[in-house]
């Protein structure tokens, strides 16, 4: 059995998940959780992404087939490493469950589909193709060249620059996934500190901050507490209002992108 996303609802797998912030949170995908009664597991399989398997309760048999096949016993405690790309096969010795901790590797194909449709939403250049003097065609099947040479003009005046990409980058990284969903708070609360929801992504590079897809900025005092907050995903209520965010926070609250305590 394969439960994806616990991070996001169980505190313990959030904490879990943290724990890997030596690697960019942009990066950082979930916790998934197997369970597995013994001879129980997925079948040999590739990951395009780097994981950590980290053994809970039980003993797990991996068989790692890189340069040579390879095989490890994991126990309680006990964690496996496994770069993109090298097929492996978790067996269970006897009732257990495993941790993997996963990361984000877009694929190029996968980034270039969503930076066009998010050029397409700032306005791509736009044009309508005619042929004002088109004439009778001796070969229908033919593509015309005056239809090529209008395509070709039309997709070489597209431009971005390295800004627009971080931009694009910034919500692309931080937009939730299409099941995640926010509840509001019940009431309002004050409390002195204040908390990133497990599902919230604050993301920011250079004077651009992004929160699950969405992109903003703010005034300069405010940049560095705000950083502290994403960093670190908690910060203090009082140097945040003090840098002049109180209204910011408080429409988080509103929307459940942060809880208090």
């Amino acid at each position: 059995m394969l439960v994806s996303g616990v991070n996001l609802h169980e505190p313990r797998a959030d904490a879990l998940l943290r724990r890997f912030d030596f690697v960019p949170q942009a990066r950082l995908d979930d916790v998934m959780v197997s369970y597995a009664t013994p001879g129980g597991g997925v079948g040999p399989h590739v990951d395009s992404y780097d994981v950590f398997l980290l053994q809970g309760s039980g003993r797990r048999r991996w068989t790692v087939w890189e340069a040579s096949r390879k095989t490890y016993d994991c126990g309680p405690g006990d964690m496996l490493y496994l770069p993109p790309g090298v097929k492996h096969d978790g067996v269970a010795l006897e009732p257990c469950f495993t941790y993997s901790i996963g990361f984000r590797a877009p694929r190029g194909a996968e980034l270039g589909a969503a930076f066009l449709d998010w050029l397409h939403e700032r306005g791509l250049p736009d044009a309508r193709y005619t042929d004002p003097q088109l004439r009778p065609s001796t070969a229908p099947a033919r593509i015309p060249p005056e239809m090529i040479d209008f395509a070709a003009a039309a997709l070489n005046r597209i431009r971005w620059s390295r800004a627009d990409v971080a931009h694009f980058l910034g919500e692309y990284l931080s937009m939730p996934k299409p099941h995640v969903v926010f509840p509001a708070p019940k009431r309002p609360a004050r409390a002195s500190m204040v908390r990133l929801d497990p599902k919230t992504q604050l993301l920011y590079s250079g004077t651009r901050f992004f929160i699950n897809g969405e992109a903003f900025t703010v005034a300069r005092r405010a940049s560095a507490a705000l950083r502290r907050l994403a960093d670190a995903r908690v910060a203090e209520r009082a140097p945040l209002a003090r840098a002049g965010l109180a209204r910011l926070i408080s429409d988080w609250e509103r929307r459940g992108y942060v809880r208090n305590g």
